[in-house]
């Protein structure tokens, strides 16, 4: 699990491998992530976009933007949450994903709410030690 907070907006993530939509030997790799958003502040936001990095295991970086999550664009008053979940493909058995909510205050003022950093692994990479 991995998390941030930026002006009380905690998102958390939780990422995992999806065997059944997997093939490694095509280089497809598919990977789950379940986010949670939380208003721990004291004013209404909403989720008005996304920006996210995407970094397969060659270091090649890939940046996704788009208007709200998963077709939505939360409102959310203090004390209540959102949770979705997607999905990402990857040529390669791991890499890394971060990035950003822009959320919106009723007076209109925009902020960017960090998404943690978080690996994507499956058990199809080979890893050696130093």
């Amino acid at each position: 699990m991995y998390k941030a907070e930026t002006r009380g907006i905690s998102v958390t993530v939780m990422p995992r491998f999806v065997e059944e939509e997997s093939s490694p030997g095509e280089s497809r790799y598919f990977f789950a992530y379940t986010v949670e958003i939380v208003n721990n502040g004291s004013e209404q936001v909403q989720l008005r976009s996304r920006h996210w990095r995407i970094i397969d295991g060659h270091g090649a970086c890939q940046e996704v933007r788009g208007a709200g999550v998963v077709g939505k664009q939360p409102v959310l008053e203090p004390g209540e949450s959102f949770s979705y979940t997607s999905g990402c493909p990857l040529t390669t058995p791991d890499g890394l994903m971060a990035g950003s909510y822009t959320m919106a205050t009723v007076a209109g003022e925009s902020f960017e709410a960090e998404i943690p950093a978080f690996s994507l692994d499956s058990p199809h990479v080979r890893r050696s030690l130093h």
